[in-house]
């Protein structure tokens, strides 16, 4: 079970953060949310789908790592991950993004720790502050990388309801058979309407080029074609087995 608390230098001067991936380090998971800004870097290597959010009906953009849940075709072995580029979401772990009064009528962000996460520790890992209470060089680059997601995150709502507006969004089912003949259907995700994207007005072009947007919508459809790499990534551990 989750346990957040706001890091300090204090209370966890002796805390350190396990680097590398693997299931046991928590990433063991079909996939992660993603941002628009990093279709560019993620089309290359992972298929882009959205969930939709049963409470608030918008869409979130997701990178897939695996057909099934707790599928990460990603992780192998070692303690590497399978591919040049690592999702944010996956590197902010086991980081979470807290904010807080600023005494201005605004918040104002704070870095936040999952104290349960299988990544922190207090024997191995990266150290987190130095001997006088300092931020490790490792920790100025999580605060970093959290900066890069908040601003991600605070993009997410316009992004969906301007696809939504545009009809960009359509339902995805995918039927997928494995050399060894089993068979399964991924479905309940969605992708970017193709046809109606390349159908659209001078207007509505202009309008996602204006939110900067258009890239990552071409982006997201360029990057279906790497259904083809998850099914052969499967069937390699098939042939593994």
């Amino acid at each position: 079970m989750a346990k957040h608390a706001q890091l300090n230098n204090i209370d966890h001067a002796e805390l350190r953060v396990r680097t590398g991936y693997g299931a046991a380090l928590g990433d063991a998971a079909m996939w992660c949310p993603s941002f628009p800004h990093e279709f560019r870097n993620l089309q290359p290597y992972y298929p882009i789908v959205f969930s939709k959010d049963a409470a608030t009906g918008g869409f979130r953009p997701l990178a897939l790592f695996g057909l099934e849940d707790g599928e990460n075709l990603f992780l192998g072995p070692s303690s590497d991950w399978g591919a040049e580029y690592i999702p944010l979401a996956i590197r902010m772990r086991p980081f979470l993004i807290g904010r807080s009064d600023n005494g201005a009528g605004g918040r104002q962000m704070e870095v936040h720790i999952d104290l349960d996460h299988p990544r922190v520790s207090e024997t191995d890992g990266e150290a987190l502050f130095l001997e006088h209470g300092g931020h490790s060089p490792y920790l100025q680059e999580v605060s970093k990388l959290l900066a890069e997601v908040h601003d991600g995150e605070q993009g997410i709502g316009r992004f969906s309801a301007l696809l939504e507006e545009l009809d960009l969004i359509e339902p995805f089912t995918l039927d997928v058979t494995l050399n060894d003949g089993s068979q399964g259907r991924l479905a309940g995700y969605y992708v970017i309407a193709e046809e109606v994207l390349y159908n659209l007005d001078q207007q509505a072009l202009g309008r996602l080029q204006a939110a900067g947007y258009l890239q990552p919508v071409f982006m997201a459809v360029a990057s279906l074609s790497q259904f083809r790499g998850l099914i052969d990534r499967r069937n390699k551990r098939l042939e593994d087995r």
